[in-house]
């Protein structure tokens, strides 16, 4: 349908309509039911999903960031703050929303150096205050694989490591994190390019996997590649421990260290 004819039907013109398509105008409920009928989708559940979100002016916790930080650091945690679930597939680092503040200042330290203090602060900061959804009242059902690698790897000191690891059992045991490990002697584990997170949204179709690209991290919400998502994360699931023997294959790396 071409956007003058959807623009004659709220009464106004073909630029507004692509503002309203590409997230740079809003649009109230109304417009987004009228237009849902008109273009003849029969998802209640997802019109009406998208109406509260058309609607839906809260101002979060991550704006205090905005013009601080790069924008994705501002859509990462508005993802992770609206979500109904979370599912992470971590290979080489411990998962963000489980790292403790020593852990996070030595890896962005280490993969942007010369990072000057007064922009790694607030790095470290918003990756910390990105916890809250596992650990507010209501925390969102958060399930993570983790690969040994990533539990071994001492991206600052023996110390740290220890504390980042004492921190992931802690969050275990106050039943906010279902955490997964992938032993290093795993057979027929092949998924070592597996990092992703998936978000899910109050209806399937509002669904978003996050992966991390060469240029940045790139945010997925087509049909077919959120259904090669879902795929991955039970193949991984698949070779990973169980819970309770995972939680005892991290008390155990903490006591060697």
């Amino acid at each position: 349908m071409k956007a003058r004819e959807a623009a004659a039907l709220l009464g106004a013109d073909a630029v507004q309509i692509s503002q309203i398509e590409s997230g740079v105008a809003g649009v109230s409920a109304e417009r987004v039911r009228r237009l849902a009928a008109h273009y003849a989708c029969t998802d209640e559940a997802l019109v009406e999903a998208l109406a509260v979100m058309a609607t839906d002016r809260t101002r979060g916790w991550w704006e205090d960031y905005r013009g601080v930080l790069p924008s994705v650091f501002l859509d990462t945690a508005e993802v992770e703050h609206h979500a109904t679930f979370l599912r992470e597939v971590v290979i080489t680092h411990v998962p963000g929303l489980l790292q403790t503040a020593d852990y996070a200042r030595a890896v962005y330290a280490y993969m942007m150096p010369g990072l000057p203090e007064v922009e790694l602060i607030p790095r470290v900061e918003h990756r910390l205050r990105r916890r809250a959804v596992i650990e507010r009242a209501r925390p969102t059902p958060y399930e993570t694989v983790i690969h040994e690698f990533a539990l071994r790897i001492r991206v600052a000191d023996r110390g740290a490591s220890r504390a980042q690891l004492l921190r992931i059992l802690d969050e275990i045991e106050r039943g906010h994190a279902t955490v997964r490990v992938i032993p290093t002697d795993q057979d027929g584990f092949a998924g070592a390019g597996a990092s992703m997170m998936y978000t899910g949204g109050p209806v399937p179709r509002l669904d978003t996997g996050l992966r991390d690209a060469p240029t940045g991290t790139a945010f997925i919400d087509a049909g077919p590649q959120l259904a090669q998502l879902r795929t991955l994360f039970r193949k991984v699931e698949q070779a990973a421990l169980a819970p309770l023997a995972s939680r005892d294959f991290i008390h155990r790396l903490a006591k060697e260290l």
